[in-house]
């Protein structure tokens, strides 16, 4: 037996080290493919290839592993705004690039002002001589924007374009908080800060809608024009304005539809397609798949122009997504993150700093941790400017306040000076179940806030003074900043959301123009010309191992053709997700809030809804497994 023993001992001591040993060679390969990176020498002579499957952001957000793990879904791709018109200048310059196709079957949507931005970039290519091709079954609002800028506009025959315009409904609880004896008690400043009424309305106050018919409409006439502009033949009128007669004249078929109000100029599948780039770029030696040319991938193409690093560094920090206290991000503006950056930073000599902001604002104690950091950077004698994307309300205005400079554009959203908290309580639910609560009070203030028993008057009183107070300091920050009184600020402010045009004339914003122009200028206070500075990202390091999941986890199922149904009801996706994203915000303890909620959910936002719906799921199905 003891011979038996020391023969099984030696077997699981060799099994052990098996195990160990292939561990390690697992873990090594897992390693070398992790930290690999697109080759400069993946650039081919033909087209530059851009797959659009997904979103397009200001900042990208980390992929989680284990959270892609648990929910069993594949991340939506995000496509960093700024990349893309980097990638679209070069292919613009560079004679190996002789057209960009836009493959955008799985395209998700962006901000307008990042839309702008591409589609500008687009037209550099075509002055260029060099022709943009796009292609897609389905053609959103989105979509059309960006084929409105390619010189052929192609569509599968079984596809369909619908452009809905701006706006849409929102989710109101109030009738479901009553039924569950859920108390929302609500502290607000601002007249027209409706980010609150889903928690305590059934649907849009008189106030909110006036201001969202005036955003939105702005909204629409700029998105309008600017396609007009870009594609003069298309009869956008007919399109927008009589859907039903349009689609029904053409017999119900889409894809004719389309070709006949000049939203595409051919039909045909993703071979013929490709056939037509072959066309125009050459044929490709190495592959003879039907509808196959010579391409260069986007990541490809973008490792092999990297950014311009010469002359003295212009900073630049991020604040995209909600604004939150503590570390999240990027993708998220956690407070704590974005200030540690700029602190980091101090010791860079920076010429200047440009604040991107891209937010429809959040926890006003994160606002004023990133204010502050960007006041010590200030602090220095540096310019500094604001360059705003498409959101730049609430709390992205309040760390906007201590710009030398805004610039925005005429479709930015911003204002909505406010704000606001919400607290749920629970004394009349808890009282329906037989719990009560009683005891022995010193003083007002004994035992509170107690969200069962419910809050006294004083409690009451002194948040809803606490809140008025941060909006008072909400003002002072503003009328300091843009040489204002603090009335001027308060007649502006009052929670409402303002188009780019309209805050410029209230002197919310100082000029119109993007990240360009605002580098530009800061360059120019610091005095120096062109070619003696670059823009240096704070934390714009994405890591390898997330270029590599994006790449494992987003899978080809993305990039499938999706027919208009298809497409219309995965446009909900996001906006169930948004169902658990508004019940986490009434849940969750925050703190005062100076937050955007009327504001139109920017393309990242669907992103999150995805990520919010799909934890919320796993964590259902883990519960329910368990």
């Amino acid at each position: 037996m003891g011979f038996a023993g020391k023969v099984w001992r030696l077997l699981v001591g060799i099994k052990d080290g098996l195990v160990l040993l292939f561990m390690l060679l697992f873990f090594w390969a897992l390693f070398a493919v992790l930290t690999a990176r697109p080759s400069p020498a993946q650039v081919r002579e033909g087209a530059l290839l851009i797959e659009l499957d997904g979103v397009v952001v200001e900042e990208r957000t980390p992929i989680d592993p284990f959270e892609a793990l648990l929910s069993q879904t594949a991340p939506i791709g995000e496509f960093q705004s700024r990349d893309l018109v980097r990638a679209i200048d070069k292919a613009a310059e560079d004679d190996r690039i002789t057209a960009v196709v836009l493959d955008l079957e799985g395209f998700l949507g962006a901000g307008q002002v990042h839309l702008n931005d591409i589609g500008e970039a687009l037209d550099r290519v075509r002055k260029a001589d060099k022709p943009v091709l796009a292609y897609a079954t389905a053609y959103a609002d989105d979509g059309v924007f960006l084929a409105a800028h390619a010189t052929e506009v192609w569509m599968n025959p079984l596809g369909g374009a619908i452009v809905a315009g701006p706006g849409g409904d929102r989710l109101y609880f109030a009738g479901l908080l009553e039924r569950l004896k859920v108390n929302a008690r609500v502290y607000k400043v601002g007249t027209y800060k409706s980010a609150v009424e889903p928690f305590t309305e059934s649907g849009m106050s008189d106030p909110a809608r006036e201001n969202a018919n005036a955003l939105y409409g702005a909204l629409w006439e700029e998105w309008q024009a600017s396609v007009k502009a870009a594609r003069p033949a298309v009869d956008l009128d007919r399109v927008t304005k009589s859907p039903a007669e349009w689609v029904e004249a053409a017999n119900g078929d889409l894809a004719t539809a389309a070709l006949e109000a000049g939203l595409v100029d051919k039909l045909g599948n993703s071979a013929e397609f490709g056939a037509r780039v072959a066309e125009l770029v050459g044929e490709d030696e190495w592959s003879d798949l039907p509808g196959a040319y010579p391409s260069t991938p986007l990541n490809a193409w973008l490792e092999a122009n990297p950014w311009d690093s010469s002359g003295k560094a212009i900073g630049v920090i991020t604040v995209a997504g909600e604004i939150v206290d503590g570390d999240a991000g990027p993708g998220t503006a956690g407070g704590a993150r974005i200030a540690e950056l700029l602190d980091e930073a101090l010791d860079r000599d920076f010429a200047g700093l440009v604040v991107r902001v891209d937010s429809p604002g959040g926890s006003v104690l994160a606002s004023e941790e990133i204010r502050d950091a960007i006041m010590r950077h200030k602090a220095r004698d540096i310019p500094v400017a604001v360059s705003m994307a498409n959101v730049a309300a609430s709390g992205g205005y309040w760390v906007s306040t201590p710009a030398d400079r805004i610039f925005a554009e005429p479709e930015t959203i911003t204002g909505s000076i406010g704000i606001f908290a919400v607290i749920p309580t629970f004394e009349e639910a808890a009282a329906s179940i037989g719990v009560n609560s009683d005891g022995v009070a010193t003083g007002p203030l004994s035992g509170q806030p107690d969200l069962i028993g419910g809050f006294t008057p004083e409690v009451d009183r002194i948040l809803q003074a606490s809140i008025e107070d941060g909006y008072e300091d909400f003002l002072s920050r503003v009328a300091s900043a843009r040489s204002m009184t603090r009335d001027q600020v308060d007649t502006v402010g009052q929670g409402r959301v303002w188009d780019g045009g309209t805050a410029r004339q209230l002197q919310l914003v100082d000029e119109y123009g993007g990240m360009e122009e605002a580098l530009a200028w800061v360059a120019a206070q610091a005095e120096l010309g062109d070619g003696e500075w670059h823009a240096a990202y704070l934390g714009d390091q994405a890591s390898r191992t997330d270029t590599i999941l994006r790449q494992l986890l987003i899978g080809e199922e993305d990039a499938e053709g999706r027919d208009v149904f298809a497409m219309l009801a995965g446009q909900e996706v996001a906006r169930t997700g948004m169902i658990v994203t508004d019940a986490q915000r009434l849940l969750t303890t925050r703190g005062a809030q100076a937050y955007c909620l009327a504001c139109p959910s920017p393309a990242s936002a669907k992103a999150q809804g995805q990520r919010t719906l799909d934890g919320f799921l796993a964590r259902v199905a883990a519960f329910f497994t368990d």
